[in-house]
């Protein structure tokens, strides 16, 4: 069964006329200055792009999984991984956890607006000592009458900086460990947050942030979901990011090769284009067959996916080979550049810098290995 018919790939033209007259011409720029201006969220708003998989009733398409997946692909292939994550991770991140587990107010305040682009949100778990384990975060969230105090801190914050709201998880009872934490949506102009942004190796159009929260009152009725069943619905989450994760990873693959493919028939070298010498052939024969099949996978995954089938250890499975590959294509394509490939006036460069977080984000690819093996060895279920 394909992910794809007819309408999606309409969606997908109209997405990739959008991008090139939208996007592309200014990414150069984006990327110098380190993030994506307000205007582009209103734009992607307008034309419907946000709300792709959010419920007609709060501003949204309620279309099916193919139709955010395409979103990925065609932003994958704009030479801007901090772009891409910017866009996805409002939509496949921060707009998710609202949607899936978030209270009618929550939903009709912060959907509408999420879907316009008027707001674009980030979603705050990770913490200077607690990455992928996400049990150990210290940020604390303590009742107080018809509100809760919130004190932390946040790093690797996507949209971290300039987003209007934060997905913010934090301990409601810190002697339940992993059954003792909440997530709260917090609106940026509540006192007590502020924001420092990184300076990353790659991803440089993606404002990436660490988030101080001191003394912040947020609400009760900002709760999302259930007290103390945070933990729990990130976990759940956690196969739709990683499956984005290995979407986008391929389609940066894809781009790769294209990209070096045409460079390769243009590049001369001992009297002859370099595409015709059998070690830089086989070279990229063999990435493309790799690809091709992840591709593959991907697609079988993204189908089970949008049946709603438990596709934890697939998706696993799927984020570590695809962002594994992605390194490999972008340390072998680059090479095939020569000195022209280190060099930033050529976009093989930035693709090499971006791919590089795709096997930590999400979970590093040693967490995956060993999330899967419990599955496959221990018959752990998830």
């Amino acid at each position: 069964m394909n992910l794809y018919n007819e309408e999606h790939q309409l969606f997908r033209q109209s997405v990739k006329d959008f991008l090139k007259k939208e996007a592309m011409p200014y990414i150069d720029d984006w990327e110098k200055a380190g993030e994506i201006p307000r205007t582009i969220w209103k734009k992607f708003g307008d034309m419907g792009f946000l709300g792709v998989n959010i419920p007609e009733k709060y501003g949204g398409s309620g279309l099916d999984f193919g139709y955010q997946s395409i979103l990925v692909e065609e932003t994958s292939k704009c030479y801007s991984g901090g772009f891409s994550a910017a866009i996805i991770g409002h939509i496949s991140l921060a707009m998710v956890y609202l949607e899936r587990f978030g209270s009618e107010y929550i939903k009709e305040r912060y959907l509408p607006k999420s879907c316009s682009g008027e707001w674009f949100g980030c979603l705050g778990v990770t913490e200077p000592f607690a990455g992928s384990d996400v049990a150990g975060i210290k940020t604390t969230a303590v009742a107080d009458g018809d509100d809760y105090i919130l004190n932390g801190s946040k790093t690797f914050i996507t949209n971290g900086v300039l987003s209007d709201f934060l997905i913010i998880a934090a301990k409601t009872n810190p002697e339940m460990k992993s059954a003792g934490i909440s997530l709260f949506v917090l609106d940026r102009s509540m006192p007590g947050i502020s924001a420092h942004k990184l300076d990353k190796l790659g991803w440089h159009a993606s404002d990436t942030a660490e988030i101080s929260i001191q003394d912040v009152r947020v609400p009760a009725k900002n709760i999302i979901g259930e007290a103390g069943m945070g933990f729990y619905y990130i976990m759940q989450n956690f196969a739709l990011e990683r499956l984005i994760l290995a979407i986008g990873a391929i389609t940066a693959c894809e781009t790769a090769i294209a990209y070096t493919l045409k460079y390769m028939s243009e590049r001369k070298a001992f009297g002859r284009p370099i595409n015709k010498f059998q070690v830089l052939r086989h070279r990229m024969a063999q990435l493309a067959s790799e690809t091709t099949m992840l591709k593959s996978f991907n697609s079988t995954i993204s189908v089970a996916f949008n049946q709603s089938k438990n596709v934890v250890k697939e998706c696993a499975m799927a984020k570590l080979l695809c962002t594994e590959l992605s390194d490999k294509v972008m340390t072998e394509c680059l090479q095939c550049f020569g000195g022209y490939g280190y060099m930033e006036d050529y976009r093989m460069a930035r693709m090499f810098r971006d791919s590089r977080l795709g096997t930590i984000g999400g979970g590093t690819s040693e967490i995956m290995r060993e999330l899967i093996s419990k599955m496959v060895i221990d018959d752990v279920s998830y």
